[in-house]
């Protein structure tokens, strides 16, 4: 065969075939960035094999870093990559469910997760039922038929903070053959390890804390089962899905300062929460870390630590009012996302008021949803106290 340093090759070929992939590489403290579609194999004999990864969206070695990584991080045997949070939720499903089968889900799941239940699985055969958000273990199996398949957990849940007996409910639905699905992204595999509490699937949005910049999307789901990490394998196969190689060396970029940047985030959340529950505006505060919290118990008990995002409840005020808190925050942005080293507000009782279907949302006041970011936790006190100053104005 003519080489690339064959003269007798036109110089046209000899363009395509200069400056091959060498065959060994320098050693670097992150994986290399392989950027393709195509994958060569060393002969004819390996196209068909079964042996071989035969094609770039099934993920090369930077893929393979991460996957490995969030593996260890969750404590799994596999972890698998999805495009988005989002699409890491509704990949498990389709992984696991067929149609016929049910599915019961905590009231407090994430809406967009919500959507695709009530929506896309409907269409397909798979009925959601939900429960309420605080439902136990016996509360949960006393609906379970022959039927569910899947239980789907978030805890805590991401606007009212809501938290379920994970153990408890794995162990109980594991008795019966039921899976369990839990929306890991408020513990990002750091703060609470869902398989080792004997969770099937442990799914996250990596958007969040692990990738920590709000600026890439990402999603992973592991477990423990080698058998389910091959359903999840050949879903990401026969669905097409893919993520972009400089998008998973980014986010494993992100996953190395993830511990660092949590205790930040956790601690300032935390005294801004604890000086937001002594203002008069304030009638309580959703954060799982503070005593006062209906399930501070649970959290105490499963998680190594907290996060940067919780609620709190204004006095009965009308919208207008909360909208002017909002408007006079200069340092906490509006956004609906958080994990990032910015920090977020949002209002999200409305939201709450037409989501809920097991258990309608009770709240004297309005909710608003902060997310702390990396600033100093001082200067986020005094932004907000001009936003109360313009509530209570405006009430």
């Amino acid at each position: 065969m003519a080489k690339s340093d064959d003269k007798t090759v036109r110089e046209s070929t000899r363009l395509i075939r200069a400056g091959q992939t060498p065959r060994t590489l320098s050693h670097t403290v992150g994986p290399p960035v392989q950027r393709a579609s195509t994958v060569l194999l060393p002969n004819a004999a390996s196209l068909y094999d079964g042996t071989h990864n035969t094609y770039g969206r099934h993920g090369l070695a930077t893929h393979a870093t991460l996957s490995s990584a969030i593996a260890e991080l969750e404590g799994g045997v596999e972890a698998v990559l999805f495009s988005s949070g989002l699409a890491a939720l509704t990949g498990a499903m389709l992984a696991v469910l067929k149609s016929g089968d049910e599915v019961l889900a905590v009231d407090c799941v994430y809406a967009p997760w919500r959507r695709f239940c009530d929506g896309v699985l409907k269409r397909f055969g798979v009925t959601t039922r939900y429960v309420p958000a605080r439902a136990d273990a016996d509360e949960i199996m006393a609906l379970a038929g022959p039927a569910t398949r899947l239980i789907a957990l978030e805890s805590p849940g991401s606007l009212s903070f809501e938290m379920q007996d994970v153990p408890a409910i794995a162990a109980a639905a594991r008795a019966r053959g039921i899976l369990t699905l839990v929306d890991n992204t408020y513990g990002a595999g750091l703060l609470f390890k869902p398989l080792a509490h004997g969770v099937d699937l442990s799914a996250q949005a990596l958007t969040k804390y692990v990738g920590g910049h709000s600026d890439l999307f990402m999603g992973s789901v592991a477990t423990g089962d080698p058998a389910l990490a091959t359903k999840l394998k050949l879903a990401i196969r026969d669905n097409g899905w893919a993520v972009s190689p400089d998008d998973a060396y980014w986010m494993l970029r992100g996953l190395r300062t993830l511990s660092a940047r949590m205790a930040r985030h956790g601690a300032s959340g935390l005294a801004v929460a604890e000086w937001l529950a002594e203002q008069p505006e304030v009638t309580r505060v959703l954060h799982p870390a503070l005593p006062s919290f209906p399930d501070h118990g649970l959290w105490k008990r499963d998680f190594t630590g907290a996060n940067g995002l919780f609620s709190f409840e204004l006095t009965p005020a009308a919208d207008a009012a909360v909208l002017a808190l909002l408007d006079r925050l200069q340092l906490f942005g509006l956004g609906f996302s958080w994990g990032g080293f910015e920090s977020l507000a949002i209002h999200c009782g409305p939201q709450l008021a037409t989501s809920r279907t097991a258990e309608p949302w009770r709240a004297a006041g309005p909710l608003v949803r902060l997310h702390v970011g990396l600033e100093d936790p001082a200067d986020l006190t005094e932004d907000l106290r001009q936003g109360l100053d313009a509530f209570a104005a405006a009430r």
